[in-house]
């Protein structure tokens, strides 16, 4: 990978693209797929049984580039990693308002487990709006997405529903802000409704595209989904994790967004998982968002940086490890974090009967970028030797 400059990402020129070349008539378009580095591999013995491509960034909140792997360009859906920006619309128009307590606000950003610690807040929250289960336009077709929550929920003899979501937290924020607006509830969820609008006018300000230019999908919750460069999702990380560049009501709703995650991580996320894991093991001076299909972001406040990630083939477990991989090349964990957090950022396979009969581990590409860290490896990554080849 070409050396990296210190301008914001969206400031580098690009190569002129060659010309795309000809389909056969009813033929399936050409597709570019990326030849991003493999960030994760997870092995079976001393044999790597699965390896993980993807990309990977991290910038200060002025858009220069800490570390790049892989293309950073390519638009991808970041999913439920947004949630902390799309927050913020919320935040803004109730700034001091007592029903959105800070539980509260971390529900907004949730992407929870479905425990009845979630289930109920949720609808604690609806009855206070006046609403109820029906008003959630989330969908209630999802079990848990912890599959203990699950089962526990199925040996009770109940069906999921739509308080079961794991977004149906945002989704009541949402309710509320339509009521903030003066909107109707109904329709929240369209891209036309007043709160999907304030959602994204943030969300473009706060990353620096052009909403309009973008390719859009449809959420598994049904909001729009927006497909962004993943330099944007990091810039607009960075800029929550350091806001003192924002207009100061913004930046006191991005304070308070942090301090709300870094209060109460099990909302965020649920006992176990990796967003209110790493929020707990370093008392929050570490955020992470975890989304569908491979991506994670986090805020590093300490540091003044925002990441964005992306697998390539949508592993929800290659995110945690890449994680890893750069918060440990970048030099943002201390021996107590490393500690902690070993178990998801190097995890065991087992088998059947609880055996270790392998590892997941992250993979420092060969070209770090600024920032990297030299020296030896604390993740054991096969460099006893002092040969450094790139993790495997």
């Amino acid at each position: 990978m070409p050396a990296i400059d210190s301008d914001p990402p969206r400031q580098r020129p690009t190569a002129e693209p060659e010309p795309e070349p000809e389909s056969e008539p009813g033929a399936s378009p050409a597709v570019a797929f990326p030849d991003n580095p493999v960030l994760a591999v997870v092995t079976r013995g001393e044999v790597i049984e699965s390896h993980h491509r993807g990309a990977a960034i991290v910038l200060d909140a002025g858009g220069h580039v800490r570390l790049a792997w892989g293309d950073v360009e390519r638009p991808v859906f970041p999913r439920s990693a947004l949630k902390p920006l799309q927050a913020l619309a919320l935040l803004e128009a109730a700034p001091d308002r007592d029903a959105l307590t800070d539980a509260r606000v971390a529900l907004h950003t949730a992407s929870h487990a479905g425990w009845p610690q979630h289930t109920e807040a949720v609808a604690a929250w609806l009855a206070d709006l006046g609403l109820s289960v029906a008003d959630l336009a989330c969908g209630a077709g999802d079990w848990p997405l912890d599959p203990a929550a699950a089962r526990a929920l199925a040996a009770a003899g109940h069906c999921p529903t739509a308080l079961h979501h794991n977004c149906s937290g945002q989704h009541a924020g949402f309710l509320m802000l339509a009521g903030l607006l003066g909107a109707p509830t109904g329709g929240y969820e369209s891209a036309g409704h007043p709160v999907q609008r304030s959602v994204t006018a943030v969300l473009a300000d706060m990353t620096d595209v052009d909403a309009d230019s973008l390719s859009w999908g449809v959420e598994g919750c049904g909001i729009p989904s927006p497909a962004l460069p993943l330099w944007a999702g990091a810039l607009g990380m960075a800029r929550l994790a350091d806001p003192r560049g924002l207009p100061p009501a913004r930046a006191a709703a991005a304070t308070r967004l942090r301090r709300a995650m870094a209060a109460h991580p099990v909302l965020v996320a649920g006992p176990g998982r990796c967003d209110t894991r790493v929020a707990q093991v370093t008392g929050g001076r570490m955020l992470t968002k975890i989304g569908a299909e491979g991506n994670l972001v986090a805020l590093l406040p300490d540091a003044g940086l925002g990441l964005a990630l992306k697998i390539d083939d949508g592993a929800g477990r290659a995110a945690e490890l890449a994680l890893g991989g750069v918060l440990e090349t970048l030099g943002l964990l201390d021996d107590s974090a490393r500690a902690g957090l070993a178990d998801l950022f190097q995890p065991a396979v087992t088998n059947a009967g609880g055996a270790p009969v392998g590892l997941g581990v992250p993979v420092r590409p060969d070209e770090a970028g600024p920032g990297a860290a030299d020296g030896g490896d604390p993740w054991d990554w096969e460099d006893d030797d002092g040969d450094d080849d790139g993790g495997w």
